[in-house]
């Protein structure tokens, strides 16, 4: 049957053969990945908190937040507010 199609017996046990070799070398470097990955463990919450606080820089939340604090911390009241500016007693 392997004749029929122009491969002879040898043909099919050297491709078998190298399918194998390469089949060898995708398996080395899936455990290889696998090893890595589970270095990765142990620091998955150092990494998680690295990324949120690089998250809430780049989104601006230090700005915001002494934004926040600040108009917290001025005296007065306010009596009149009109969309973002306000009348403010400080007497």
């Amino acid at each position: 049957m392997a004749e029929a199609e122009g491969r002879s017996t040898e043909d099919v046990r050297r491709e078998i053969a190298t399918e194998r070799e390469q089949l060898a070398g995708a398996v080395e470097d899936l455990r290889t990945g696998i090893g890595e990955a589970a270095n990765l463990r142990g620091k998955l919450p150092l990494i998680a908190a690295s990324a949120l606080g690089a998250g809430f820089v780049l989104a601006g939340g230090v700005g915001a937040t002494m934004r926040f604090f600040a108009r917290r911390g001025r005296d007065g009241r306010e009596r009149v507010k009109l969309g973002r500016f306000s009348v403010v007693d400080r007497s």
